[in-house]
């Protein structure tokens, strides 16, 4: 049993651990982290959750709800296990248009006590350019006001972690836990320079810069994280409300963030955490987390980003949705589809991946491709992982592509280039039946959709086909290298001329590589 009063005592005079991103990730991961620490007396504070984005979120899933929600773990075998969560000790909207708030959220980030802030804002949130390399403007403007005016949350941080500096410079580890490569490197990369843009205009002295460069005072350790933790279910909110439970009201936001007073996730999770935290730590091991060195934190990243699930569910969203399906555990029933998957992991993915001792990759993707993905219970759809597909293929795929390049073995992919063929289908939003179909988020999808839409479905035109694809096939920002440098184009605009030529070519252009090029 939680003392919560006294937890949220101690939390606000000594804080430990601040999280940026209240949402669906944290709930289910980061949250019961903190809970199992309290629970067995290995912390005596909890969690302070910072949002930038949607001031939604906080004032209706948190303030309105005492900061506490249900964790529901659905477990392949049908058993469902509920778990309130109550380790959140204060939350707020942490943007400077909320004054009040954000002057608590700076007092907390000059408390000499703060250990760590972690980060779920995903992948998108770290970026300070636009796909043509171009500064955001809302980064712009960040960077033209400096420290007082901010907006953008690598602008914010930079900002909080300069009111730590003029504070007494106390040390601090700011900690990415979304899911991409080099998590850490990222954050730290875009908050010094921002801080570099700021001291070129006079805004921050050189000693601030400094003190951000030095991992004696500011870390950013890099992480490997994994626990598929989907938007709240309509079904899990029954199954609450038939065991009593009230108020599961799903929340949706006007910025498009769903959330509930419940989050449903998997039973299967790892969090892998370089131990690098110059202000000491929370004794996260104690709460199952692996904490290791940077090399090894790479090795496991690359892992299962590159090999072992986050292409196998990228794969699984783009033909899902192309076959109109609404459900990944739905999807692995459908054996062109399972075989798909067992391809790119087992056949393409393995042979080039590097094992990071601490996990096994093929037991890895065994669990994912016999127990995980498959799980009814986990009510996760193709329409939501096939969100900002443009930010991720480059490491979900593109990584392997550069392996098989530097070993002259290009030619043995067939399922990757079959997957990327694929998405340029999916972008015409047209699905296996010639029907128009909704495409899910992505920030280009206005530029790739306008391209795509220059060739006409069920046309044979080489030339059009071939002037379009090798334009974005080109893109080192999307592919991760020039496919069409690479070699690789051709084969991707053949797949994707066969899919294109009528109804049904989808999964006949699926079902015929699994038949000549894979393993059944």
């Amino acid at each position: 049993m939680i003392d919560k009063k006294s937890i949220i005592e101690n939390s606000r005079r000594n804080p430990k651990w601040v999280h940026f991103g209240g949402g669906n990730l944290f709930r289910g991961f980061h949250a019961e982290i903190a809970q199992n620490l309290i629970e067995n007396k290995f912390s005596n504070t909890g969690i302070i959750v910072c949002e930038t984005f949607d001031e939604e979120i906080i004032e209706k899933a948190y303030h309105n709800l005492n900061n506490e929600f249900m964790q529901v773990v659905m477990k392949s075998n049908g058993e469902v296990e509920k778990k309130l969560i109550n380790s959140v000790s204060d939350s707020y909207y942490a943007n400077p248009s909320e004054k009040n708030e954000f002057r608590k959220v700076k007092e907390i980030f000059e408390n000499p006590s703060l250990q760590m802030v972690t980060i779920s804002i995903t992948e998108k949130g770290y970026a300070l350019t636009d796909a043509d390399g171009k500064i955001l403007p809302i980064v712009q403007r960040d960077m033209d006001a400096g420290p007082d005016n901010v907006h953008h949350t690598m602008s914010i941080l930079a900002s909080l972690l300069y009111d730590r500096f003029k504070a007494g410079g106390y040390p601090i580890a700011l900690v990415s836990t979304d899911n991409f490569s080099h998590n850490g490197e990222k954050l730290g990369t875009s908050i010094l320079h921002i801080v570099s843009e700021w001291n070129k205009r006079n805004l921050v002295s050189i000693k601030f810069v400094d003190f951000i460069k030095d991992r004696t005072k500011v870390s950013f350790p890099w992480t490997m994280i994994d626990r598929i933790t989907p938007n709240p279910s309509t079904k899990v909110q029954k199954i609450l409300e038939d065991s009593g439970i009230k108020n599961t009201k799903i929340i949706h936001t006007k910025k498009g963030t769903n959330i509930a007073s419940f989050v449903n996730t998997e039973e299967t999770h790892y969090l892998v955490i370089e131990d690098d935290f110059p202000n000491g730590r929370p004794v996260l091991e104690k709460a199952g987390v692996i904490m290791t060195d940077r090399q090894t934190v790479d090795k496991a990243d690359a892992m299962k980003v590159t090999t072992c699930l986050n292409p196998l569910h990228t794969a699984l969203a783009i033909f899902g949705c192309l076959l109109n399906y609404d459900s990944i555990s739905e999807e692995m029933k459908d054996d062109d589809l399972r075989g798909l998957v067992e391809n790119i992991g087992f056949k393409e993915g393995l042979p080039v991946v590097t094992s990071p001792e601490i996990i096994d990759p093929e037991n890895f993707l065994s669990e994912v491709i016999n127990k995980r993905l498959p799980n009814p219970y986990i009510p996760d759809t193709p329409q939501r992982i096939v969100t900002d597909t443009s930010q991720k293929i480059s490491i979900r795929f593109g990584e392997t592509i550069k392996k098989y390049s530097e070993i002259g073995k290009l030619d043995e992919l067939n399922f990757i280039p079959l997957v990327i063929a694929a998405w340029f289908r999916y972008l015409m939003a047209i699905d296996d039946q010639g029907k128009e179909m909704k495409l899910s988020s992505d920030p280009l999808l206005k530029d790739l959709s306008k391209e795509l839409k220059k060739i006409e479905f069920g046309i044979i035109d080489d030339n059009k086909i071939q002037v379009v694809l090798n334009s974005i096939l080109r893109n080192n920002s999307i592919f991760g290298s020039d496919l069409v440098e690479l070699g690789l184009a051709k084969k991707i605009i053949a797949y994707f001329e066969k899919m294109n030529s009528n109804k049904g070519e989808i999964r006949k252009t699926l079902n015929m590589v699994l038949n000549e090029k894979g393993n059944r």
